[in-house]
C-alpha cells in the first residue's frame, strides 16, 4: 500500500464506493474502502498519514458524528465530506467543527483529485502513517444502540450513566428488543471494556446443567466430570456476567448466585475452595420479575440485589421512528455477511415495515433484512406473506393470491418507476384495469417515481 496517497472511503452505497474506488486508483491512490462507517472508524490510528473520505448521511451515523469521532480517534487526519443533497449549512457546519473540506455529488474528479491531494499534503506535515495498530479508542455510543427515537436516545444516556459505576444491572424488555445488545455496550463503555464479557442463556437448562455451566466443578465430581472445569463466573473476572432469560434460572443456582453477588466469591461443584471473584452482573429477563417475586416464583431477595439499578427496553412497535434507520443498518450488515449487493430500499417498503406491529421485535427486523438481500423476500415484499413469518396466521388461498397479486404490482411499479404506460404494457393489464387494482391494493404510483 502507498501510504503517501492512501485514502479511507467510506459510504454506505456500495455502487458509489465501488465507482469512487476505481476512479481513484487509477489516479494513481491507494483506496480503503468500507460501506460500514463503525469499521472505517476502527480502521483508523492516531497519526495516520491518511485521508478519510466519507459520505455525510449514513444509516448507521450521520457525517457530522462520523467527524467528531475520527477527530476523537484520529485528530490529525483530514476528513472530506461528500454528499448528493447539497446540504450548505450541513457543510458550513462540518467546516466549523474541523472538516478539511465538502464536496457535493456527483463528484467532479479533477476537483477531487486536487482536493484530496492537498489534504495528505496536510496529513504527511502533520505526522507518520499507522493503519491497522493495537490501540483501540471508544466508539459513538450512536454506532452501538441504534435508534432516533426519544426512548433510545435515552437509553444511550442511561447506559452511558451506568457503565462508569460498575453496578449490576437488571435489563428488561420484551424477547428479541435487543437486551443482549445493551449488556454488551455496558461493557464495552465501562472500564472492564478490555476484559472479557461472558454471556450464558439460563432457559431450558437443568439445575445440575445451569450450575456447572456458571460454577464449573472439578473432576470426579459427578459421573461424567473427567477434569476441572472453569464456570462462566470464573471465565469473566475482571469483566462482565450477563445473565439472559433469568426468570428461568432454578430456584437452587439463584440461592447460589445470590451469595456469589453479595461475596463476590465461588465454590466450583464438588470443591471446597472459596475463589474470589471480579464481575459486574447484568441480567436480562423478559419477564416482571418484580410479580414472579411476589408469587415467589423467583427469590425476592435476588430480585432486590440485582435491581439496583434497571434499563427498560421499548418494544419495537413502540418505536416506530427506529424501524427505518435499523432496517438500513441490518441490510448493510446482511450484505456483507453474504457477500452481495444490497437491494434498493424504496419507500413503499419502509412504510410496510413501519405498518407492522413486529410482535419478534428488532430480531424480526432482522431476519427480514437478511430475507431481503437474500431475494427469498423480493424488492416488492409484503410483510403479511408466508414467506416473512411474521404474522403466525394461516392464510386462506384466496389471501395469498391477493398477496401475490400486490406483489407482482409492486414489483412492475418499482421496476418502471412508477410509469403506468410502462406497467400496463409489461402486465398486459388495460390501464383501467391496472387502475382498480392499484387502487385495491392502496398502491399511488407517485410513491415509485425515482
Amino acid at each position: 500500500m502507498t501510504a503517501e496517497k492512501h485514502i479511507v472511503l467510506i459510504d454506505d452505497e456500495i455502487d458509489v464506493v465501488e465507482a469512487v474506488s476505481e476512479m481513484l486508483e487509477l489516479e494513481g491512490f491507494s483506496v480503503t474502502t468500507f460501506t460500514d462507517p463503525n469499521l472505517g472508524l476502527k480502521s483508523l490510528k492516531a497519526n495516520s498519514q491518511s485521508v478519510v473520505l466519507c459520505d455525510v448521511r449514513m444509516p448507521q451515523v450521520d457525517g457530522l458524528t462520523l467527524l467528531s469521532s475520527i477527530q476523537h480517534r484520529a485528530a490529525n487526519v483530514p476528513v472530506l465530506l461528500m454528499s448528493g443533497h447539497g446540504d450548505i449549512p450541513m457543510a458550513i457546519e462540518a467546516m466549523k467543527l474541523g472538516a478539511f473540506d465538502f464536496l457535493e455529488k456527483p463528484l467532479n474528479a479533477s476537483e477531487l483529485v486536487e482536493k484530496l491531494d492537498l489534504a495528505l499534503a496536510q496529513s504527511q506535515h502533520n505526522c507518520p502513517a499507522i493503519i491497522g495498530g493495537e490501540e483501540e479508542t471508544e466508539l459513538p455510543i450512536e454506532t452501538v444502540v441504534i435508534g432516533q427515537s426519544k426512548a433510545m436516545d435515552t437509553i444511550r444516556k442511561q447506559v452511558l450513566a451506568l457503565s462508569h459505576t460498575g453496578v449490576d444491572t437488571i435489563i428488561n424488555g420484551e424477547t428479541g428488543t435487543g437486551k443482549e445488545v445493551i449488556a454488551l455496550a455496558l461493557h464495552q463503555f465501562s472500564r472492564r471494556k478490555a476484559k472479557p464479557f461472558v454471556a450464558i442463556n439460563c432457559g431450558g437448562m437443568t439445575e445440575s446443567i445451569i450450575e456447572s455451566e456458571l460454577f464449573g466443578h472439578e473432576a470426579g465430581s459427578f459421573t461424567s466430570a473427567n477434569k476441572k472445569r472453569i464456570g462462566k463466573i470464573e471465565q469473566a473476572n475482571g469483566g462482565t456476567l450477563f445473565l439472559d432469560e433469568i426468570e428461568s434460572m432454578p430456584i437452587a443456582v439463584q440461592i447460589k448466585l445470590l451469595r456469589v453477588i453479595q461475596e463476590r466469591v465461588i465454590e466450583r461443584v464438588g470443591g471446597n475452595e472459596l475463589i474470589p471473584v471480579d464481575i459486574v452482573v447484568v441480567a436480562a429477563s423478559k419477564a416482571d420479575l418484580a410479580s414472579l417475586s411476589e408469587k415467589r416464583e423467583f427469590r425476592a431477595d435476588l430480585f432486590y440485589r440485582l435491581n439496583i439499578a434497571s434499563l427498560n427496553l421499548p418494544a419495537l412497535r413502540q418505536r416506530k421512528e427506529d424501524i427505518q434507520v435499523l432496517f438500513r443498518h441490518f441490510v448493510i450488515q446482511a450484505s456483507h455477511k453474504y457477500k452481495t449487493r444490497p437491494s434498493t430500499i424504496y419507500p413503499e417498503q419502509i412504510q410496510q415495515l413501519c405498518r407492522h406491529e413486529w410482535p419478534g421485535n428488532v430480531r424480526e427486523l432482522r431476519n427480514v433484512a437478511d430475507r431481503f438481500v437474500l431475494g427469498i423476500v423480493g424488492d416488492g415484499f409484503d410483510l403479511q406473506s408466508p414467506i416473512c413469518e411474521s404474522s403466525g396466521e394461516d392464510f386462506a388461498f384466496e389471501k395469498q393470491m391477493e398477496q401475490y397479486e400486490r406483489n407482482v404490482l409492486t414489483e412492475a411499479l418499482i421496476e418502471s418507476a412508477g410509469n403506468i404506460n410502462e406497467v400496463s404494457s409489461k402486465l398486459n393489464l388495460p390501464r383501467k384495469t391496472l387502475y382498480r387494482k392499484m387502487k385495491k391494493h392502496q398502491l399511488d404510483k407517485e410513491s415509485f417515481k425515482a
